[in-house]
């Protein structure tokens, strides 16, 4: 076999992990970004503001060397890493609480009530932010670590059925891409719906220029492929492009907040189709039933027909970003806001359960409808977690004067309560500091950072033979890679720079 081949099977032909194992892994970054919140909170109060350098470092070990560690070398700890990091938050927040400036000889109940009296103030939902954070962390990640042997293969993409932990990347990245599409966010610009269709068919003329590009690039340069992803010529580019537009027509008839009809006719249609016709066959075996690669549609036939799945997803994706991104003010009303999509997220594991058993399993290369029902659930579970730890976070901030954490909901005191405190709350120097913040300059460049990564992958694979490389050197690979692709989008974040050619 060739090296290329050897990389293709190396990266082929696997069943997946548990969807606990997976839902564990990306609930560790939401404890990681709390023990970070926390953590620069104690640190303000005991010494003082922090430079751009320890922000930077604090960010990148918090957010990004845990996800390397739980992707490689700790992927078997998962129970350890998570006990250790509750232990060492709960330690962060007790030492908050000992210290805190407001409302010192208070007891607990008392400052409690105070705090279910706060407003909120911020620009966007912060937990939305660290959504499509550390999905686009993770899917950069993963598609370089699968090619080294100390990434597990039952975390990588799955091959027919299954779910694995880099099969929610695509599906979360969709997911998370829909919450705060321009259809939510520009919903009282003036102009008709048409007018807004018109805009997404200009918009998408980047992906079709990365697609088509990566696909001159791949094919000249005889780069590894795993066929049965996507096809021969199709990518996740031309599936943004795809859902893009089919999504924005979609919604010229539907309002967003009637998403969730949408998402769910069309995944129950394409299940039906995948049973009661001859569609299955089709994606599997091709038109002749020999898995052949001849003509556009038998070439590329798993990304055609998976569009279907991640349209249902991205309406989905739209429900929820209408209904998190509505006005509210109060912390009580985030708590039920929380609640209420946790409580979705544990019914979507119970109707996947009864999916896999009753219908089908969950497949990544179909995108069928448990595939559907697993990455919605997924989604919510990692949203309502981190909106729990915005509340925890904006709690601790509700202790400490003048605290201030990026990517933080900013805190209002309401006039019904101490207006000395209010003032105190959110200070004239809080609303122009500038966010030293790599959670921010990756939530602002992100396409650029999936495009970075993609690119130093690739660079990585023609001069680093991955499969025979060490599990230390791999290690250190993956951090140097990611603190590099890091490293440029927040310099890029500091110059005030996002690069945007649309």
């Amino acid at each position: 076999m060739s090296q290329k081949q050897m990389k293709e099977a190396f990266v082929s032909n696997h069943n997946g992990t548990s969807v606990l194992e997976i839902t564990q892994g990306l609930c560790l970054p939401v404890l990681c970004i709390l023990c970070r919140g926390l953590l620069i909170i104690l640190s303000q109060h005991l010494w003082s503001s922090h430079t751009r350098r320890t922000r930077f470092f604090i960010d990148f070990v918090f957010l990004i060397v845990p996800m390397v560690t739980t992707l490689t070398i700790l992927s078997s700890f998962v129970y350890l890493e998570h006990l250790t990091v509750i232990i060492f938050g709960a330690g962060l927040f007790y030492q908050i609480y000992c210290r805190r400036t407001c409302y010192a000889r208070m007891p607990v109940q008392k400052i409690l009530e105070k705090f279910l009296k706060i407003s909120l103030e911020s620009e966007y939902i912060p937990a939305i932010s660290c959504f499509r954070v550390i999905n686009s962390a993770f899917t950069a990640v993963a598609i370089l670590a699968v090619d080294f042997p100390l990434f597990p293969r039952r975390l990588a993409k799955t091959e027919l059925y299954g779910t694995g932990a880099m099969d929610f990347g695509v599906g979360g990245f969709v997911f998370g891409t829909a919450m705060v599409c321009p259809e939510i966010r520009r919903k009282c610009i003036e102009g008709s719906r048409f007018d807004h269709f018109t805009k997404s068919l200009y918009s998408v003329w980047p992906l079709v220029f990365l697609g088509v590009g990566r696909l001159i690039v791949i094919k000249s340069i005889g780069y590894q492929e795993h066929l049965t992803e996507y096809g021969v010529h199709w990518n996740f580019f031309f599936t943004l492009i795809v859902v893009k537009l089919v999504t924005s027509l979609l919604l010229i008839f539907f309002p967003p907040n009637k998403s969730w009809i949408v998402a769910i006719g069309i995944t129950v249609l394409y299940q039906l189709a995948l049973d009661l016709t001859p569609l299955k066959k089709l994606i599997l075996y091709g038109t002749d039933g020999s898995g052949t690669r001849v003509g556009l549609l038998n070439a590329n036939r798993e990304g055609i027909m998976s569009t279907l799945g991640y349209v249902a997803i991205h309406m989905a994706g739209v429900q929820t970003g209408s209904y998190v991104l509505k006005k509210r003010s109060h912390i009580k009303d985030w708590i039920k806001v929380a609640y209420c999509i946790l409580l979705l997220a544990i019914s979507l594991f119970v109707s996947l359960y009864i999916v896999q058993v009753n219908v089908e399993a969950a497949s990544r290369r179909m995108a069928n409808l448990a595939f559907c029902i697993w990455i919605v659930a997924s989604s919510l579970i990692l949203l309502s977690s981190l909106l729990l730890g915005d509340i925890i976070l904006s709690f601790a901030k509700f202790l400490i004067q003048g605290a201030l954490v990026p990517c933080s909901w900013k805190l209002i005191q309401s006039p019904a309560t101490n207006k000395k405190h209010s003032e105190s709350l959110v200070s004239e120097a809080e609303r122009k500091k500038p966010s030293l913040c790599l959670i921010t300059a990756i939530n602002r460049n992100q396409l650029i950072f999936f495009l970075l990564s993609n690119i130093t992958t690739g660079l990585i694979n023609l001069l680093v033979d991955t499969l025979h490389s060490s599990t230390l050197w791999a290690f250190f690979v993956l951090n140097l890679y990611m603190f590099t692709n890091c490293l440029i989008i927040y310099m890029l974040h500091l110059q005030d720079k996002t690069i945007k050619f649309w």
